[in-house]
């Protein structure tokens, strides 16, 4: 695990450094986060606060993972993942702020990018990878052969992973919490069996870590849609590549929670005319019941590593 901590500890030291670095000229360019007048009360004092802030871990990661692991195709591809995704976000956001507006990229031209993303992992997975429609079954030492099946089923694991983080990302330091505990569980995961990808977790835990220093509560940076799709894309990748689909399922509960609260809570209201959350993604409900921000990213951190946990121990 030594190279692993180092990798981490370069990345979130680099992290570190360029947060110094660029959140005062975010600021000062006013690449400020607009807040929901719908939300809650307390999130209107954020109105302002520099956003974007993926340009602060997504080059951090790519470095520490570029000057550690073993440059090969794998690694390539993990960084052009990481990367692609988060210039759709980074397109989203300067679209939003430069035009001062809430809507940044239309939501047929964000999907039809990520479609293009999540083809050029599967066109790579098909050419280098033998067996490449087998994943990993939890509590077993075997593989499943999704067959055909296997590329909508990865096509969707992509876009609902990174499309969810992006929808979790909404209270300070809550995303970046959560991604840095599971790429630190991947990290474990794949020590033995893939080093590459166990640097390449490693590199996001220290660049999540990092983010944090500026991104808790109260939050100096967001980490914008560049942020949270570049995340979003750099976990998809790393399930991918190392074939534990139904891995992020357990460790990803929260990601699962906050996309189903959104999607019932549309349902509710369009079928039978009321709401069964007091406000969606589900993190906002709990504040509007009177948790802090505080209790609501903690107990949301807390459940994803006892998620990590089980997990581990299922495919250990």
């Amino acid at each position: 695990m030594g190279v692993q901590f180092i990798t981490a500890l370069v990345s979130f030291i680099i992290t570190a450094v360029l947060g110094i670095l660029l959140i005062p000229v975010l600021d000062k360019l006013k690449f400020g986060q607009r807040v929901r007048d719908d939300g809650p009360q307390s999130h209107l004092k954020k109105m302002g606060t520099p956003t974007m802030g993926g340009i602060i871990f997504i080059p951090a990661i790519a470095l520490a993972t570029l000057l550690f692991s073993d440059i090969n195709v794998d690694t390539v591809a993990l960084i052009f993942i990481i990367t692609g995704f988060g210039l759709i976000g980074f397109a989203d956001d300067f679209i939003k702020i430069s035009k001062k507006r809430s809507l940044g990229l239309r939501a047929n031209q964000k999907l039809l990018f990520q479609l293009l993303l999540s083809a050029g992992l599967m066109i790579y997975i098909f050419a280098y990878y033998a067996k490449p429609t087998e994943i990993i079954i939890p509590l077993h030492h075997l593989r499943l052969d999704l067959g055909l099946f296997y590329i909508p089923f990865t096509v969707f694991l992509i876009l609902g992973t990174v499309n969810s983080v992006n929808l979790t990302d909404g209270l300070d330091g809550l995303v970046s919490g959560i991604i840095a505990i599971i790429a630190f569980f991947y990290t474990a995961l794949l020590a033995q069996s893939n080093l590459n990808l166990a640097i390449f977790s490693s590199a996001v835990t220290g660049g999540c870590l990092g983010f944090l220093l500026f991104n808790r509560h109260p939050a100096r940076v967001f980490m914008g849609d560049t942020g949270s799709l570049g995340l979003g894309g750099a976990l998809a990748a790393i399930t991918v590549l190392s074939r534990s689909h139904l891995f992020l399922a357990i460790i990803g509960i929260i990601f699962i929670i906050e996309t189903l609260s959104v999607i019932l809570q549309v349902l509710s209201f369009k079928f039978t005319g009321k709401r069964i959350l007091k406000m969606s993604p589900i993190h906002h409900h709990f504040e509007l019941c009177g948790w802090s921000e505080r209790k609501v990213v903690h107990t949301f951190w807390l459940i994803t590593l006892i998620a990590g946990i089980l997990a581990l121990m299922m495919f250990m």
